[in-house]
């Protein structure tokens, strides 16, 4: 099955917990112009565009010879950011590739762009990624979002605190970290853009429980890929040596 596939790339400027980041250097260039050239570089996509509320990271991405928007009203979470930019753009998927995601990959977009292919009854409207924490340490960190899934990989829940809780920490319960990249059939996506913020999702700062708390479903799918999400100063040092791993 053809789809006509796009990816935007949310970029906010101000971020609460580390103000500027996707415009600070990760080894040469700025952390957004990273996370744009690695999701072009993927070929997936008909178009790839960055819908931002900043002068300076539209002036940036269009220097490095990328595509950007300015938003016109003010968002509180990317997904709406990019409904806005979308609206009048002719897609049947649009991928959200968080702008503080410079490892994003091939191999996990394709695994989301897969599930759509599969949907031929268009049962699924989002999937997203997840993969498993290993560490109490990145299980108790607020900044790791973690899902719960039911039997067949649909999310329950996700929440900045450690869930499942292990009461009896002898049986073998993974616990799996939310990567920020979603796939919106289009017309899923806007309708989320129209629906006011719910109140788990302002509690939790998680845009998609609105999706969950209006009844809607989130495939999740697996991914053994690790990834560097720049959440707070000590993540870009990570993604930093990360990088440098990679170059050497």
């Amino acid at each position: 099955m053809s789809l006509n596939i796009i990816a935007v790339i949310p970029a906010r400027y101000e971020a609460s917990r580390f103000p500027a980041k996707l415009m600070q250097d990760l080894c040469g260039k700025p952390v957004i112009i990273r996370t744009y050239e690695a999701t072009v570089a993927t070929g997936l996509f008909n178009q790839v565009l960055v819908a931002t509320d900043s002068v300076l990271i539209y002036k940036e991405v269009l220097a490095h010879g990328g595509q950007a928007v300015m938003s016109v009203k003010e968002h509180n979470c990317g997904s709406d950011r990019i409904a806005e930019a979308v609206e009048h753009i002719a897609a049947d998927l649009v991928i959200n590739v968080q702008g503080d995601e410079p490892f994003t990959n091939k191999k996990d977009l394709e695994k989301l762009i897969a599930v759509f292919k599969k949907d031929v009854h268009h049962k699924i409207a989002l999937a997203s990624l997840m993969h498993e924490l290993y560490t109490q340490d990145d299980i108790a960190d607020p900044n790791h979002v973690k899902v719960i899934t039911d039997l067949v990989g649909n999310a329950l829940y996700f929440s900045r605190a450690a869930i499942p809780y292990l009461r009896d920490p002898v049986l073998p319960t993974p616990v799996y970290k939310h990567i920020g990249i979603y796939a919106f059939r289009k017309e899923a996506l806007l309708e989320f853009y129209r629906t006011p913020a719910t109140p788990l999702e302002l509690a939790e700062k998680i845009e998609c429980i609105r999706y969950l708390e209006h009844g809607h479903k989130i495939n999740m799918v697996l991914t053994n890929q690790i990834s560097i999400g720049i959440d707070v100063p000590a993540d870009l040092e990570k993604a930093r040596l990360k990088w440098k791993l990679r170059e050497d």
